[in-house]
């Protein structure tokens, strides 16, 4: 999970290397500002906070930081940041829901609600950062079950090893305000592609105020027929799947279908109704030659830009 506040630049070629996470750990704090924990990961700089009733992971430097992922103390099964509730809504899109990947952990608290919401479905979590993992452990309640486990890679390089499908694969990995160059390009698109079920959908949290969304749209685009977004509060949020656009009328009766199967919190048909249809994506695909993130991601715009490449879906 990832909310946008401030900046924190990836050192990716790391995340290739498949290093362990040699982590310094410093004592818990009952300070003023709430920071609990702190953890110079290999990845990450990670701070725990707490205030009156909610537990927050944040990657920081320089003073400034991200929020990874924050939970309720008084309610842990809610979803408080919005962008994430929309990105349950992938499971109203396959004909089935026996498997779903997640790239990008945090605090664990999406896949922890569609184990919740999904009792007969195997749930994996990719997470590169074994000390998010662990913090997730301990501060938010997340819990590996038979059907609910992690794994701790490179995103893609899991994707690379192993040939399971899935009928959902969720992308959620940030390292400060950018997504990891290497999970915004064509031929990961088309590897993550060839790892869905028939039917089966992807499903990404996409920063929308620079220059990289319009190229995470478009490289989206290039590789999946049909691509919806949806307005996540702040963030967008991308499904990609092959075949024709759905109709309205079909998608809302899928929604509905699992909405009243399953009776997630969150209601899929009502978040549905929330649709766009991308159908003119502007910015240039991006591949592993030409994936300029940090320099896209520095150039500002209107974060209401993206619409105008949409429309209402029929």
């Amino acid at each position: 999970m990832r909310k946008r506040y401030a900046s924190w630049c990836v050192l990716w070629r790391a995340a290739f290397a498949g290093l362990v996470s040699m982590a310094v750990i410093q004592p818990i704090v009952a300070a003023a500002n709430g920071l609990l924990e702190k953890r110079e990961s290999l990845y990450n700089n990670i701070f725990i906070f707490r205030d009156a009733d909610s537990v927050t992971m944040t990657f920081g430097q320089n003073k400034r930081y991200y929020t990874e992922s924050s939970m309720k103390l008084s309610d842990p099964g809610a979803l408080p940041v919005e962008y994430t509730r929309y990105m349950t809504l992938g499971v109203a899109y396959p004909p089935k829901l026996d498997r779903i990947l997640e790239i990008g952990l945090g605090g664990g608290l999406t896949v922890s609600y569609l184990s919740a919401s999904l009792p007969d479905t195997g749930i994996v979590a990719v997470e590169l950062d074994k000390d998010v993992v662990d913090l997730a452990r301990k501060y938010f309640k997340f819990q590996e079950t038979a059907r609910l486990r992690t794994v701790v890679s490179d995103g893609r390089t899991f994707l690379l090893r192993d040939n399971e499908r899935w009928d959902v694969i969720l992308i959620d990995a940030y390292r400060g305000p950018f997504v990891p160059f290497h999970l915004l390009t064509k031929e990961f698109y088309t590897l993550v592609k060839s790892r869905l079920s028939p039917g089966g959908v992807v499903v990404q949290n996409i920063e929308p105020s620079t220059m990289l969304f319009d190229s995470a749209t478009a490289t989206l685009k290039s590789v999946f027929a049909a691509v919806d977004l949806y307005d996540g509060g702040g963030n967008v949020v991308a499904v990609g799947y092959d075949g024709p656009s759905l109709r309205q009328a079909d998608l809302l009766q899928r929604a509905a279908a699992v909405q009243e199967r399953h009776k997630p919190r969150y209601n899929l048909r009502a978040m549905a109704a929330e649709r766009r249809v991308l159908t003119q994506p502007s910015g240039k695909v991006m591949t592993d030659d030409f994936a300029p993130v940090e320099t896209l991601r520095a150039i500002e715009k209107n974060n209401e830009k993206w619409k105008e490449q949409t429309e209402t879906p029929r």
